[in-house]
């Protein structure tokens, strides 16, 4: 299994390490390229508007969505949840638009407010690692997304298909498990019918 990690900004080697630490190679995405083989992508935190010109000056925009065409699992990880969703509040137009959610940013303070804390998550534990640098949360979701997780009464996990989206940065702790469920999406996907050749 191959799975991509954005590396235009943001937590890329981390992501990396879990992925790896997990058995299943990890790759930097950068080009066109890069996104060629993969069986998942992993968008990591940083800074959405930033991240946002860096894919449009890469010509990584319509590729990625070309590529969630083909059903490979995406994860989004804060600005990487901003990315995937479908709308934005106080922003004229979102990015990808690939996951069916609303988002606020900057849900949980600013940098100096940051901090860890361990939440509850359906399927995968009472006592998961989240660290919360600048979050964004989710302020609804469509018919066809599962929340899986909330704090402080907002929505800080959810899935939608292939589409796996959290407020926190999983990848900044040693907690693995959420990490190894986007896997387990990943393995799932390519067992199926639906799992296409990506010919991106």
């Amino acid at each position: 299994m191959k799975i991509g990690v954005l590396a235009l900004q943001g937590a890329v080697r981390e992501h990396i390490h879990q992925i790896q630490s997990l058995g299943c190679e990890a790759n930097e995405v950068k080009s066109l390229n890069d996104l060629s083989g993969l069986n998942g992508l992993v968008l990591p935190g940083g800074e959405s508007t930033t991240m946002r010109r860096l894919l449009e000056r890469h010509q990584l925009l319509n590729p990625i969505r070309s590529l969630a065409q083909l059903g490979i699992p995406m994860f989004g990880t804060c600005a990487g949840l901003i990315l995937l969703a479908k709308e934005i509040v106080g922003d004229d137009e979102a990015h990808l638009k690939l996951m069916d959610v609303v988002i606020e940013r900057n849900s949980f303070g600013r940098q100096a407010d940051s901090f860890e804390v361990e939440i509850a998550v359906d399927q995968i534990g009472d006592d998961i690692s989240a660290v919360f640098i600048r979050a964004p949360h989710i302020v609804s979701v469509g018919p066809n997304v599962e929340i899986l997780a909330e704090f402080d009464g907002r929505i800080v996990l959810a899935k939608e298909g292939q589409y796996l989206g959290c407020s926190f940065h999983p990848e900044l702790t040693e907690d693995t498990r959420l990490m190894h469920y986007f896997i387990e999406m990943v393995r799932d996907f390519n067992k199926s019918p639906l799992a296409k050749s990506n010919s991106i």
